[in-house]
This record gives C-alpha cells, structure tokens and sequence, in this order.
C-alpha cells in the first residue's frame, strides 16, 4: 500500500505585524518638523550638534554615546507627555513627497524576521565593529527610532487600494524636513488590519536600508525569541511606488589625485578629463581633485583577480569593488580604518569636498541596476560595502518603537 502524500508545506510569508507606536504629541510640543531627524547617516557631526542643542529633538536620542542614559530621557519625555503610545496596535501608512509628487508610499510596522533562507534578502555588506555599535546602542535605549527600510515586488492590488483609501484621511503627523513632506496616518481598525494581513503577499523582500540594524537586531536575538525577533520596517511596494537607487562616492581628504591618477594607471586605463569631472558612465570610475579629473576605465584582469581573490566572481564587474579592492586597497594602499574614507551620496558634494578644501581625492561612482541588485542578493553575493543608496530613506523620530512599556 503506498505511502500517503505528504503535502508540502505553504511557502511562509514576510509578518508585518501591528504595534502601538510612540509619536510625538503635537499638542504638547508644536511642530514636530523640529523635532524628527533625517536617516542616521544623513547627518554631518556639525548638524547633529545643532539639533541636539533642543530639549526635546530625537537626534538626543539617535546619537548619544550613553545609550543608557538616552534611555531615560525617553523615559522622561514619555512621562512628561512629550512623546506618548498609541492606545491600539495599528500599521501606519506612511508617504514623502516632494510638492504634489508621491516619492514613497509604504507601512510601517513590526517585521518578524525571518530566519528562513531567501525571506529578507541583504544585499550589502556590513562592518562587524558598526553592527556591535549599533546593536549596543539599541539594547541600550532599548527603542529603534527609524525603521529598515525594505523593497518588495507586489502582486496584489488589495494593500495598494487600502493604502491609498486610508491616505485620502486626514494623516495623524505631517512634518517636513528640507523639500521633502512627511506624513503619517494610523490603521487600527480591525476590518482594515484583516484587509492588510491578506493583502500583504510580499513572500519576499529586499533590505533597501539598515542592513547593520537589521544586523544588530539578529545579533541580540540569536535563536531566541524575545523584543529584538522582529524589528521596526517600513515595507514600500517597489511595483507602485519604485524607490530611487544611486551610487555613493568616496572621499579620500590624505590622496593626491595626481599621484593616484599615475598609480591608478598602472592596474587600469587613466584619461584626463580637460573639462572636469562629469558622472560617471557604465563601467567607469572619476578621479578628481587638485582642479582635475581623470576616467578611469579598463581594469587590468591579472591585479584584478589579485585584489579580489577572496571574493565572488560578480564583484569583477562592481564599481564600489574596483573602487575600494583595487584601487583603495590594492594600488593606493588607502587603509580600512574608520575616517580614511568620507562617503558621500550626492555627487556635487563629493566634488565640492575636494574642491572647497583644494585638496585631497574623489573616486565618483556610477550607478548599478536595481535588476543587478535584486539578483545578485537572491544568489547570496552580497555587494560591497557602501556600494548603492537606496531611497528616499524614512525619517527618524515620526513612528517609534519602543520596548519594555506596559
């Protein structure tokens, strides 16, 4: 008699689940614009001095160094009625937008994480002292003030028709940070939390953003279940709503660009550039610096090999990994020390660095596909470090998730 079949199991879909957030209360303490933070890695040391000097503003929060004692401060802008609980577990959609133009729409929630293969894919590398420094920063505050940011390709039209029903509603926070427009709106009522839960088929997803805190969070939680088993995520249908994708250039304030323009030209091919730097094409890097600019093209396959030897095949073809294995590492001898590199995201600044300062080296990197990052992180090759800038990226401060409150 045969055996019976055994049926296989339904593939686990990603658990966006409801949580009761921690907001600002406007009532108590006026606009929340000038309170919320842009992402963590947004900030120049500067800026954040600035905007710590607020009683009340959460970069007190995201950037202490005494997480322990960031934590009860929070406690006393909880008990004071500066921040306070949503009374219901809600999701909370969530958009930015730029005068009338939507860039982002997503929820924000918290995201179970999976420990099954293939689920949340990372698709970027992370430094193993930031992930300890993030990981202490959170167990510390006990809270996570900005949520990872995570891609994923919809099928289903039922959360999209949701979303947009519940932002037609007058949304709970708006605030807005430089040009662009933040707005908030709660889904706590249980008709529509049923509709969402069925809708949400994202079977899988893409960390876009916050690969060290999404680090940090499996860090803390090993096997085990407990606070750090889910983290605060902000989903976005990238079907709907595509998120924009850029390279990030290095800044190196201690290289000469003429010396690593004739070094460069030793393992690839070096042009001067006589009208100045311009973005880079497709398989093209830009020195600049000094008041010049070179293309750097062309790698020699031999130091290529050679400086990637303990890495993916893939990574031959990546710009951040000629740019930091051979060139930085391999030809320049740049250390991997905190503060031997700037990283910078937009390109007019990593130019004007140089150019302010009148020296130092810029490495400008073109942009790779969203296409390349989707399935080079589905194989398992994870990117370089500081290889693409995902956004545009949430705000910190507007939707919080914080632990340990009864």
């Amino acid at each position: 008699m045969p055996a019976p079949a055994v049926p296989f199991p339904k593939p686990t879909l990603l658990q966006l689940r409801p949580f009761r957030a921690v907001r600002y209360d406007a009532d108590r303490v006026g606009d929340p614009s000038e309170l919320i933070a842009p992402p963590y890695d947004d900030l120049d040391p500067a800026r954040v001095r600035k905007l710590r000097r607020h009683p009340h503003h959460v970069a007190r929060l995201l950037y202490s160094e005494a997480p322990q004692g960031a934590a009860r401060e929070l406690g006393r802008w909880l008990r004071r009625g500066v921040l306070r609980r949503d009374e219901r577990p809600a999701l909370y959609a969530y958009q930015q937008q730029r005068g009338a133009r939507i860039l982002q729409r997503g929820l924000i929630g918290d995201l179970l994480l999976p420990h099954q293969a293939g689920k949340l894919l990372s698709h970027e590398d992370v430094s193993a002292h930031v992930v300890r420094q993030r990981a202490a920063h959170m167990s510390g505050l006990h809270a996570q003030l900005e949520p990872l940011l995570l891609a994923h390709r919809g099928t289903e039209s039922t959360t999209a028709q949701l979303v947009d029903h519940v932002t037609r509603r007058k949304p709970v926070t708006v605030a807005r940070i430089g040009q662009i427009t933040h707005m908030l709106w709660v889904c706590d009522d249980p008709a529509e939390l049923a509709l969402l839960a069925r809708g949400l088929s994202a079977g899988q997803a893409l960390i876009a953003d916050g690969h060290h805190r999404h680090a940090a969070c499996l860090q803390l939680s090993g096997d085990a279940a407990g606070p750090w088993a889910s983290s605060l995520a902000l989903l976005v249908d990238t079907a709907t709503y595509p998120l924009r994708l850029s390279a990030i250039h290095r800044v190196l304030s201690a290289l000469d660009p003429e010396k690593a323009a004739r070094t460069a030209a030793e393992v690839a091919r070096v042009l001067p550039l006589p009208g100045g730097p311009r973005p880079p094409e497709a398989g093209e890097l830009i020195l600049t610096g000094g008041g010049q600019a070179w293309s750097i093209t062309d790698p020699d396959p031999r130091a290529l090999r050679e400086a990637l030897a303990d890495h993916p095949n893939q990574w031959a073809q990546l710009p951040a990994a000629v740019s930091d294995h051979l060139l930085l590492r391999h030809a320049w001898s740049v250390p991997d020390l905190p503060g031997a590199v700037t990283y910078l995201h937009d390109i007019r600044q990593a130019t004007a660095a140089v150019s302010a300062s009148g020296r130092g080296s810029a490495l400008l990197l073109p942009v790779i596909s969203q296409d390349t990052v989707w399935e080079l992180a589905g194989a398992g090759v994870l990117l370089p470090r500081k290889s693409t800038s995902f956004g545009p990226k949430p705000t910190a401060g507007l939707a919080m998730r914080v632990l340990g409150l009864s």
